[in-house]
Order: structure tokens, then C-alpha cells, then sequence
């Protein structure tokens, strides 16, 4: 490869793009369309040499000037998003994001990372035949020029291009249609510590594109694409759920979005239990557990990921020493919780034990008191908490046992689509894990899950349950769950031994 700088040249691969299509298109160069070339060009740069080429053309408004004859299509610059993307570079993300405080703060020093800029920078290679007014015309000695031949192509540099401390006749030999903030980052700025010289970026170059399909170019790149879903970004790559500066710094964009996500499928699923009875707005008076409560629960349960308890979040954490996280997508979290519930729900309803009669007696409906009656634990933020602690916990112990990471769907774009949701609930039910869990509902229905206020109790069992209450209550129910559940026989008691004598 030559040397770019002592020769002047630069290797370009030559990318051929064009659809027959496109011969169709009315192509205007009073409009400034004038048909474009064939192909555009692929190479990479040192950033300050490139930085030192180009021209970039801003939006400005200038008295008596038409809208339509301001050829730029540039945004103004923002020196902070510029000083943003110096930071990244320096030392990847989430360093960029700190403040001066924290980046001399010796605790931080860990989130150093690489600050790779992989995306091209899009240009345009003014030809002799590019006008921009007389004042910003490019000098005929200052243009670039690109030899195609057999063996491959070069970008020419400007005769007597000397770098960064270089400066045109007139006009700038390269326009930026996309990237001009990440070549400002490298702008050499007295206070600022300078990135290296030879930092390359790849680079895109059309050819004598006019000016209108650069601002085609720059809408189609910055404002056409659809953002890609947060959340989503999890499913598409499950590593992020582990990653240990997104904890560090609490970043919330997964956790929250997620728990938000799974609650509302409970909620809007028909077959869930859940169906219409979560608290979606915290309206006071309408009962039912509130969403942010069932966010909290999931966040600290599920989608846990805490290094220090050696079970984590089934959907948050490594499932094992050296293994990955769960791949599973958002629909397949949503059924899994719901196929939790359903189970839990059968089993309560099925149940004869005394405290599940006793409610059902005594509530104003009959129907499902011991489940969602007023005074059932399991319909409060507690008692939601403890089922989904409890489930957590029993399946993320035997996730490698069970091949959970072998379950897997095709990922969808909303996790709240009923088909989806259903086919991934089908095909759960088939999983041996499924054979657990209404194991496992079936022996926390046996436990007694009346609040303080419900009827019948004696002076201990109410005392016993005001314990409940509160931030303590959370931890507290879960263990007296287990430790009934492990006074039973069988496997599951087993595991409930396991999980006591490990919290």
C-alpha cells in the first residue's frame, strides 16, 4: 500500500452501484440532480489530513438570500458534540459521557475503552465542473483527482498538500454530506488534548455529486432510518446484559425499558392473569398492584444482575460459570412470566387448603378471592415480589440442567403482539422447565398467603404477617416460602434447602 502521505496517493476500492431502475428517473441539473455517476469510491484517511480537504457548506440565513439558493446542508456545528466524540475516541464510551469530576476520579479509571469510529464519513470529490459561487470555486491546482486503472484505484492528493497546516486558494476540494462532527473532533484546539495524527477513518467518496443529491444523501443517512429500540438492542445482543460498565454506571436504557415491557404484556395478554388488573397508572383508589411496582420487583428479580448472589436475574445474568446469558427475546420473557403466573394461578384455584377456603368464604366475590382478593398476599407488591423471587431463583439454579438456552424464537419486533406470544407460550409448554414450575406453584400454594387483615387469623398469625409489611417484608416472605416449600419432599425441596442455605 503506498504511502499516502510521501506519494500523494491514495488506494480506493471502486464500488459499482447501480440499479437499470434508476435510468427512468428524471435526473435535472437546473435542480441541482444532475445524474450522478455510476459508483463511488472507498478508502481510508488520516482524520487531520481529511479534516484539512474539506469544505463544510452549514445552513446559514442571509438577508435577501432565497432558501433554495442556500446550497449548504449542513447542520451548525455543536463544539460539544464535537469534544463528545474527541472523549469517545480518547477512550470509548462510557467515558465520553463523564463529567471532568468523574473521569479523575481513580474508580472510573476502569471504563476505559476503545473509541473505534467504524462508520464511513460521507464526502463528495468537487470535479472542475462544481460551482458553489465565485467566492468558494475550488482552485484548478487545489482539486483531487482519481485514477481508475486495471489494477485498482487512487486518490490523487492536491500538489504541495502538506497536511493539517494545509490551506486552499479558495474552496475546499472535499464536501462533507456525512460525519462532520467527527472530523471537528479533530480539529487542534489549544486546551483540548489532541488525538493522534495518524487516527484513519474510512471514508465514502462520490465523485462531482451535485449539490441536491448530497442533501438527498445527508436525509436519507441522519433522519430516514428508524432508531432502533433500546430494548431491543438487548435481544439482538444478549452480552449486553452482563456488560459491567452499563451496571456501573446504572445505566437504566435495558432494566427499566424491559421491566416496563414485560409488565405490560401481563397486563395486556388475555390469557395472563394479570389481564387488565395491574395498576398501569399508580391511580389511587383502583386497586391491583401498580406497574412501578411490578417494575421494581422485576428489576430486582428477573432482570437482576448482581455478581455477588450467585443466582442472578434468569433474564439478566449468566446462567453459569463461563456461560452466556439466556438469548431469549422479549416475547420469550413475556411468556415465560406469564406461563409463571398461569401456573401459580391454577394452583391456588385448585388448592384446598385451609387459608385459600377461608378467602373464598369470606370475600364479596368467591371467584379467585384467594388469588386477587384484598386481603391475598399474592395481590399485593410483597406477595408479587416473593412469586417472582421464588421462580427466579429455582429456575436460574437449574437453567443449565433444563437447556434453557436451547429454547429458542425467532425475534420479533413487539413483545406485545398476541400471536407471538401465544407460539412461544406453545411451545414453552413442551420444555421440561414447564414440568418445574407447576411443580413448584403447586408447593407455594400450600403456603399460607393471607395478609394481616385477613379473617380468622389468631394474634401470632397476625403478628407473624405484619412482618410483611415494608421494605423488609420483600426478603422475608420469599424465605418463609422456601422454608415451607423445603419442608416438603421431593425435589423441589431439595432445591429450596439449596437456595436457604445459599441466600
Amino acid at each position: 500500500m503506498p504511502n499516502e502521505r510521501s506519494e500523494g496517493r491514495i488506494p480506493a476500492v471502486r464500488v459499482r452501484q447501480w440499479s437499470r431502475t434508476w435510468d427512468s428517473i428524471d435526473f435535472d441539473s437546473k435542480a441541482h440532480r444532475r445524474r450522478p455517476p455510476n459508483h463511488f469510491y472507498i478508502f481510508s484517511m488520516a482524520a487531520r489530513d481529511l479534516k484539512a480537504l474539506t469544505g463544510i457548506r452549514r445552513r446559514e440565513v442571509s438577508a435577501g438570500k432565497p432558501r433554495a439558493d442556500d446550497l449548504g446542508i449542513q447542520r451548525i456545528h455543536d463544539p460539544a458534540r464535537s469534544n463528545e466524540i474527541r472523549e469517545f475516541v480518547r477512550f470509548g464510551y462510557p467515558w465520553s459521557e463523564l463529567s471532568e469530576r468523574k473521569r479523575k476520579r481513580p474508580e472510573y479509571e476502569g471504563l476505559k475503552k476503545p473509541g473505534w469510529l467504524p462508520t464511513a464519513v460521507v464526502v463528495n470529490i468537487v470535479t472542475p465542473l462544481d460551482s458553489r459561487g465565485t467566492q468558494e470555486d475550488v482552485h484548478v491546482n487545489d482539486l483531487l483527482h482519481v485514477i481508475d486503472e486495471e489494477q485498482g484505484s487512487e486518490i490523487v492528493l492536491p500538489d504541495g498538500f502538506s497536511g493539517p497546516s494545509w490551506t486552499p486558494a479558495a474552496g475546499f476540494p472535499i464536501e462533507v454530506i456525512d460525519g462532520q462532527h467527527r472530523l471537528w473532533a479533530f480539529e487542534r484546539d489549544g486546551g483540548k488534548t489532541p488525538l493522534p495524527d495518524d487516527y484513519q477513518l474510512p471514508v465514502v467518496a462520490f465523485v462531482g455529486l451535485d449539490i441536491s443529491w448530497q442533501a438527498y444523501l445527508f436525509w436519507t443517512i441522519n433522519i430516514k432510518p428508524k432508531r432502533i429500540n433500546p430494548s431491543l438492542a438487548f435481544d439482538l445482543y444478549p452480552l449486553l446484559r452482563t456488560e459491567d460498565w452499563l451496571e456501573r454506571l446504572d445505566h437504566s436504557v435495558y432494566r427499566e425499558t424491559r421491566a416496563q415491557e414485560l409488565t405490560e404484556a401481563l397486563w395486556a395478554y388475555p390469557q395472563s392473569p394479570w389481564h387488565h388488573r395491574i395498576n398501569m397508572l399508580g391511580e389511587r383508589g383502583v386497586g391491583g398492584v401498580t406497574q412501578a411496582a411490578w417494575v421494581r420487583s422485576l428489576i430486582a428479580t428477573y432482570i437482576r444482575f448482581d455478581r455477588k448472589n450467585k443466582a442472578g436475574g434468569l433474564f439478566g445474568a449468566p446462567i453459569g460459570e463461563n456461560q452466556p446469558t439466556l438469548p431469549w427475546n422479549r416475547t420469550q420473557q413475556s411468556a415465560f412470566l406469564i406461563f409463571v403466573w398461569q401456573c401459580m394461578k391454577e394452583a391456588v384455584d385448585r388448592s384446598d387448603a385451609e387459608w385459600a377456603m377461608v378467602l373464598r368464604e369470606e370475600g364479596p366475590s368467591k371467584e379467585d378471592e384467594a388469588f386477587l382478593g384484598q386481603t391475598s398476599l399474592l395481590n399485593t407488591d410483597q406477595g408479587v415480589r416473593a412469586v417472582l423471587a421464588i421462580t427466579n431463583d429455582f429456575t436460574f439454579a437449574r437453567a443449565q440442567l433444563l437447556s434453557l438456552a436451547e429454547w429458542t424464537e425467532e425475534p420479533v419486533d413487539d413483545a406485545m403482539d398476541e400471536q407471538a406470544i401465544e407460539t412461544s407460550l406453545s411451545s414453552l409448554k413442551q420444555l421440561p422447565v414447564a414440568e418445574l414450575l407447576r411443580e413448584l406453584t403447586e408447593a407455594m400454594a400450600a403456603f399460607d398467603w393471607r395478609t394481616s387483615a385477613a379473617p380468622r387469623l389468631t394474634e401470632d398469625q397476625r403478628s407473624l404477617k405484619a412482618g410483611f409489611r415494608g421494605t423488609g417484608g420483600y426478603g422475608e416472605l420469599a424465605r418463609q416460602v422456601l422454608r415451607m416449600i423445603s419442608e416438603q419432599q421431593g425435589p423441589v425441596a431439595e432445591t429450596a434447602k439449596t437456595l436457604l442455605s445459599t441466600s
